[in-house]
């Protein structure tokens, strides 16, 4: 009997090295095929200085400035682009506007369950994320923003352009040091360090975020919202600077992801949204050294059942709160970020539904070595507890009448990563994941009826453009 299982455990480490190795070359592969492009493309070089800067600029695409926008290489799609500004330009719409955006294209392959379409037989090419935005200032104390989104993405996300944010924000007091505004519409949610910055791969730290803190599942629910926000800054010649932000929100929750993430399964009733507060602060060095934040919210949501179901009108309060931290040198990043998230569900007159009072739990420690002003290296540890007091989900397993495994309840991630900036527009992607459970997993991708495996591998590669 032990002969046997050794020999499972050598055929199991064999196919998983040969199933890396597979991935790997074809990464090679593509890197090839992209530096030959290059070498055609490449008719002038920057110097290495702008490079590094623009290497450590994390603003979102409508914050470019057109000076940086025209110290970019020129290519096919630059010149349409900038003709495309000078015609712009010719009218009479006011001469600060901005238009901006980005494209990215991922191959996504698993040696089990699924992420992101049917990875798991031969590849998916199913995520894909494009955008367009654009801002402008009518007044000097007035900015409006805007940013369409299409993004694919499994089951959850079809493709169908969306509205990702569009605000008014009025600067109501503004100083070299100190502002003080208002913030209007549909914004995104000041959540840890990335949140607000998600949508563009080029500020991601990965092509996937740690899951245990940016559910990709939830995604909508926890990346915007329709809320009114103050916010202020402060800083200090040698204490560094301050930031604040401060919201009453409703929550984006008319998606099919973020219906079963909370139920469980499709229900024939809906989703409603409640008054809900948000709110964030960060302390930052002047030389951005040291970077420290803690945000949260409170979010309420109610459930609408149909005229036919046994559920009662429910409502669930989901509550979570982060602690971020980072440090910066010349070289190398290292970032941490620990969520404590309570969830408490009543009124569905369920016995079941409504004893859920529970806190989940999640981290990730995360190292970024930059190499050169080109190439980039991310090692990353992130863990995912659903409920923290059963963090096996053994309790979960034994209780459950769907018979969902243990490791539904739970996710460990290894992720090594390489980045390669190919020009300023223009990066290639690629990493690996070794994963020790399913926790944040879409169901809409691994329905509940179809096994999952509890250790499983995930390679991707993604190509992305911005202008």
């Amino acid at each position: 009997m032990k002969t046997l299982t050794y020999s499972r455990l050598n055929n199991y480490s064999m196919t998983t090295f040969q199933w890396i190795t597979k991935r790997f070359i074809l990464l090679f592969l593509i890197g090839s095929f992209s530096a030959q492009a290059q070498e055609l493309n490449q008719v002038q070089k920057e110097s290495q200085s702008s490079a590094a800067k623009w290497m450590h600029t994390a603003e979102l695409p409508a914050q470019a400035s057109e000076a940086d926008t025209a110290k970019k290489r020129p290519g096919l799609i630059n010149t349409t682009i900038s003709t495309a500004r000078r015609w712009l330009n010719s009218t009479d719409l006011p001469g600060d506007l901005q238009i901006h955006g980005f494209a990215s294209q991922s191959y996504i392959t698993t040696s089990d369950n699924d992420v992101f379409g049917n990875s798991d037989h031969g590849g998916s090419f199913g995520f894909t994320e494009a955008g367009l935005n654009a801002s402008v200032r009518p007044l000097p104390r007035l900015q409006i923003s805007a940013q369409m989104l299409s993004r694919r993405a499994g089951e959850g996300n079809s493709g169908m352009p969306r509205l990702d944010y569009g605000f008014l924000d009025y600067r109501l007091y503004s100083q070299e040091a100190n502002q003080f505004g208002i913030r209007v519409g549909r914004l995104k949610n000041p959540l840890g360090f990335y949140n607000e910055t998600r949508d563009v791969a080029f500020t991601r730290p990965s092509i996937l975020l740690p899951q245990s803190i940016y559910f990709d599942r939830t995604r909508n629910l926890g990346l915007s919202s329709d809320s009114i926000q103050l916010y202020g800054d402060t800083a200090h010649s040698s204490l560094g600077s301050v930031s604040a932000q401060f919201g009453i929100a409703l929550p984006v929750v008319g998606d099919r992801d973020t219906e079963v993430a909370f139920l469980t399964v499709p229900r024939p009733g809906h989703l409603t949204r409640d008054i809900s507060y948000i709110g964030r602060g960060i302390y930052e060095t002047n030389d951005k050294r040291i970077r420290l934040a803690v945000s949260g919210t409170w979010v309420n949501i109610g459930y609408n059942p149909s005229i036919n179901e046994s559920l009662g009108s429910g409502s669930i309060q989901f509550s979570p709160i982060y602690f971020s931290a980072q440090y910066n040198a010349e070289r190398w990043s290292l970032t941490s970020e620990y969520a404590l998230r309570h969830f408490v569900y009543s009124g569905f007159h369920n016995p079941r539904i409504d004893s859920l009072n529970f806190f989940g739990e999640s981290f990730y420690f995360q190292g970024e070595y930059r190499f050169t002003p080109k190439w980039e290296g991310i090692l990353r540890y992130d863990v995912l507890f659903t409920d923290r007091a059963d963090r096996n989900g053994s309790h979960f397993a034994a209780a459950d009448p769907l018979k969902r495994p243990a490791h539904s309840r739970f996710a460990k991630d290894i992720t090594v990563g390489l980045r390669w900036n190919v020009t300023p527009e223009f990066m290639l992607r690629a990493e690996y994941h070794r994963v020790n459970g399913t926790g944040w997993l879409s169901t809409l991708d691994n329905p509940i009826n179809v096994p999952t495996e509890q250790h499983w591998n995930l390679f991707a590669i993604q190509a992305s453009y911005r202008f």
